[in-house]
């Protein structure tokens, strides 16, 4: 009986734990690795385990970097179920064919590069038809129902709070008559943001498996990230250029369409046209709409019959290409929604290289961006950056608005870790060196703790709840 990491083990990206018990194998979360075009690259490289062994996976989230290797997955020959949440199987009937496009892109643009230097062509990895039959694998949850998943294994999920249908893993693992229960956090949502519900508190683990990306600070409170996004759009109306929000399709986007209209007339909406410009976005804002059920008070208090949020009558939703591309003639008065969330490609591209290089234009970053992504670079107010190969100078003003980020800080962590009783061996993953040590070190002083930050291939021993350290195990067959 025990756990190994094979993914997210000092990164954020990646997710993959594998539990063993009874001699069978459960995977919790297949995520996309993103970053780098290195880091990408581990993405085709062979899982450290035979997929066609495997008896059962679990899945916490949507988002790609928990989601995004699911359909390699069952290519390599996993034939079993996958379980989640209802939500989340929806959302990821929008995410997963958008990846399987993008890798085929990405294909054509290195196949490109390498015929010019005579190398043969590569593969996507992963294509359409991987995603249907990785859809026709889901099985879908609710909340806080007990699932029996294989002999001596029983599945809970719990509301995380990060996005709709987000869960956080509860797992009650029998073998020779001892019983444990394993806690895998997901990711955890941040306290009273808009349209989720907050993160259920959870009490009882022998084990945890715990996130950190934020476990090095804390966000603005609610309060101060309304006042600073009235005071760019202020600014921004000031200074006569367009507003550039990269943002996540799932999550952040419906939180920004909800604020819009909820302070209309404070934030002086009218003076804006809002432009949503992702179709992946449109889909999943409808199955937003679709699960009301999982809104919080407030939501349901303020949504209309067709929408999860108060009216937004400036909102323009751009669907084809064409339309997108219109947007590049508007040099001002215009809030462009597009994605990606991280600007590693999509619309958000396009947008980026007509305004980054613009003094009057303002770039709003409000989720987490990785090592190695343009949005990071952004970030860290790099003064030049490369976009479709073209070097340009920074000259928009960036904003970096971290009361928006879906997952919860510092203090929230703490927060819902406090739940437990007692306080659980823990060990911390999805989280860069420094968030995680910084956490690491919070935990041990504020609830003395057990806490291990584990590299990849480390794992639990669930019988001693002691670390095990080592290799990832071998794969039984190469992909």
């Amino acid at each position: 009986m025990k756990v190994e990491f094979l993914g997210a083990a000092g990164e954020v990206t990646g997710s993959c734990c594998l539990v063993e018990i009874n001699g069978m194998r459960l995977l919790l979360d297949c995520g996309l690795i993103q970053g780098s075009r290195a880091d990408e690259a581990r993405n085709a490289q062979d899982f450290a385990f035979d997929p066609t062994r495997l008896d059962a996976v679990v899945l916490s989230h949507a988002h790609i970097d928990h989601s995004g290797r699911l359909p390699l997955l069952v290519r390599r020959g996993y034939r079993g179920p996958i379980y989640t949440h209802r939500a989340t199987r929806g959302l990821c009937r929008v995410l997963l064919p958008d990846s399987a496009s993008l890798s085929r892109r990405d294909a054509e643009l290195e196949s490109r590069r390498r015929a010019r230097k005579g190398l043969p062509p590569v593969e996507p990895l992963y294509g359409a038809d991987d995603v249907a039959d990785t859809l026709r694998q889901f099985r879908s949850l609710d909340f806080d129902a007990w699932q029996d998943l294989l002999p001596g294994v029983r599945l809970r999920l719990h509301e995380a709070g990060h996005i709709l249908g987000a869960a956080s893993i509860e797992l009650e693992l029998t073998h020779d008559g001892l019983r444990r229960t394993l806690i895998y956090s997901g990711d955890l949502g941040s306290y009273d943001m808009p349209i989720v519900r907050d993160p259920a508190a959870i009490t009882k683990a022998d084990a945890l498996i715990m996130e950190s990306t934020y476990g090095d600070r804390d966000h603005r409170s609610h309060e101060a990230t309304l006042a600073e996004l009235k005071d760019i759009l202020t600014s921004a109306d000031h200074d006569a250029g367009n507003i550039i929000i990269p943002a996540f399709a799932v999550g952040r986007t419906q939180d920004l369409l909800y604020l819009f209209g909820k302070h209309w007339d404070d934030w002086g909406m009218e003076r804006w046209k809002v432009y949503l410009d992702s179709p992946m976005a449109i889909q999943a804002s409808q199955l937003y709409i679709s699960h009301s059920e999982l809104h919080d008070e407030e939501t349901r208090e303020l949504s209309t019959a067709k929408s999860f949020m108060p009216p937004l009558p400036n909102l323009t939703l751009c669907k084809s290409p064409e339309e997108s591309m219109r947007l590049n003639h508007v040099r001002s008065g215009a809030i462009i929604i597009a994605g990606s969330g991280m600007c590693s490609g999509g619309r958000v591209l396009h947008h980026l290289k007509h305004n980054v290089w613009r003094p009057e234009c303002h770039i709003v970053i409000v989720g987490f961006q990785a090592r190695g992504t343009l949005g990071r670079r952004l970030v860290e107010r790099q003064p030049w950056v490369r976009i479709h190969g073209e070097a340009m100078r920074v000259e928009a003003q960036v904003h970096t608005v971290g009361g928006m980020s879906a997952h919860a800080g510092q203090r929230e962590l703490l927060r819902w870790y406090g739940s437990f009783e007692p306080a659980p061996p823990t060990w911390l993953i999805h989280g860069e060196p420094a968030a995680r040590a910084a956490l690491a070190q919070r935990l041990v002083d504020d609830f003395g703790t057990a806490v291990t930050e584990p590299a990849h291939g480390d794992g639990i021993d669930l019988v001693t709840l002691e670390g095990l350290h080592g290799h990832p195990t071998a794969a039984a067959s190469a992909s």
